[in-house]
């Protein structure tokens, strides 16, 4: 644990910082009171943050939560990564969800660290400490987990919104599922968390983690909830499921693009979550929003801009910002892009007839045959600058195949 004398108490802090630290990007803190005064302690606190490692990727949603520890972290306190390796070998016991799938432990494994790798992006690796949920469930006996589900009633489960939802409706839970809760709580008890973060999507899970640490004679830990970051569709929460995602990990260009393609409408969001412009400053850009005064594409070049710098550096930001400009505002080609080898059957004039899906599918290019297909019907895929119907295309050596808006290949043909 960290020397006491270096924590820096919340009241000694200029009051924009600790409105920064209260109130930007912070959906509700419960309670307040308690997490101000333990702030104020001179006590580090044990910051609790735990994952799921069924998917290796962070992405600017899991970011919102993440600026928060780090924030925290700079005062003194410390982060408690909580890998869910227990939980994640059961996958999802209700064989409803695709993106919870039962794993093995070298697959679990090799999620968690390439996790790890982009959870350090953001919250410092020297004041974290890494736990994993066999520490104490690997010890669990019948004995305990029956002491453990006699703490709480069905209907208190049940209380939960989406379960309400299943039972109202008919639809099976299995009791499983409904141990989960129970499980995640049990984590908050076996590190002794003082305060945990989450999305407001995991606030019963949170505060029965405070319950449970109160019946078992802990200090209840304070719950800070972070928004909902909507992702690049408009419309729903990012989710790497959902496609809607801008990854911490993808590259530089990718990364400025998926930003430029986000509705008008969420700019402001973005700047207040995921990046350190001053309140004054965010204030004034949200009245010449209001007014109308305000340059859409401006704004959402300079948005691009500071994300892909936070992760990137300044110098890819401004190659990638350059990148942009070039392929998507003036329509050049890209100066450098991949390869692609093609074959095909001859049809005179260097010309041959080939089916991209597989070789697109096979380089990554796109996730499956299916996408490539729908990408077709929605006029997104285009050679040489004129947009296809088909998969079998005519080609020749050094064609230019897009997919989407972002994706450029260059064909080789064998």
């Amino acid at each position: 644990m960290s020397d006491s004398s270096k924590v820096t108490l919340l009241r000694d802090l200029p009051q924009s910082r600790r409105d920064f630290i209260l109130r930007r990007g912070v959906a509700e803190i419960i309670p307040e009171s308690e997490f101000v005064a333990l702030l104020n302690s001179g006590t580090p606190a044990r910051l609790k943050e735990g994952f799921d490692p069924s998917s290796p990727d962070i992405h600017l949603g899991h970011v919102v939560g993440l600026r928060k520890l780090r924030q925290l972290q700079e005062l003194g306190h410390k982060v408690i990564l909580i890998v869910g390796n227990w939980t994640a070998r059961i996958g999802d016991p209700s064989g409803q969800s695709a993106t919870r799938p039962m794993l093995t432990e070298a697959q679990i494994e090799q999620n968690a660290q390439t996790y790890m790798d982009q959870f350090f992006k953001v919250v410092d690796r020297e004041r974290t400490e890494v736990r994993w949920q066999t520490e104490w469930f690997s010890k669990f006996t019948l004995d305990t987990v029956i002491r453990l589900t006699a703490r709480f009633t069905v209907a208190q489960i049940l209380a939960r919104e989406d379960f309400n939802k299943r039972y109202n409706s008919g639809s099976p839970i299995s009791l499983c599922e409904m141990l989960y809760p129970l499980l995640q709580a049990y984590d908050s008890y076996a590190i002794d968390s003082d305060v945990e973060f989450g999305g407001t999507d995991q606030k019963f899970n949170c505060l029965l983690g405070r319950e449970l640490q109160q019946m078992m004679g802990q200090n209840p830990q304070q719950v800070f909830f972070t928004p909902i970051l909507i992702g690049t569709d408009g419309k729903s929460k990012m989710s790497k499921s959902l496609g809607n995602y801008i990854g911490v990990a993808e590259p530089p260009e990718q990364m400025y693009g998926k930003v430029m393609s986000l509705d008008d409408g969420l700019i402001l969001d973005y700047f207040e979550l995921v990046t350190d412009m001053p309140d004054e400053e965010l204030e004034l850009l949200r009245r010449s929003f209001a007014s109308g005064t305000a340059n859409p594409m401006n704004e959402k070049k300079r948005l691009a801009r500071e994300i892909t710098t936070q992760f990137h550096g300044k110098p890819a930001a401004e190659l990638a910002d350059q990148h942009f400009t070039r392929v998507h505002q003036q329509h050049e080609l890209p100066d450098d892009m991949p390869e692609m080898v093609v074959q095909g059957s001859p049809e005179g004039d260097g010309l041959i007839r080939a089916d991209l899906s597989r070789p697109l599918v096979n380089g990554g290019y796109v996730k499956s045959s299916s996408e490539l297909k729908r990408l077709v019907a929605q006029n997104a895929v285009e050679v040489d600058g004129s947009k296809v119907d088909e998969l079998s295309v005519l080609v020749k050596d050094g064609s230019v195949v897009k997919v989407g808006k972002r994706t450029f290949v260059r064909l080789r043909v064998k």
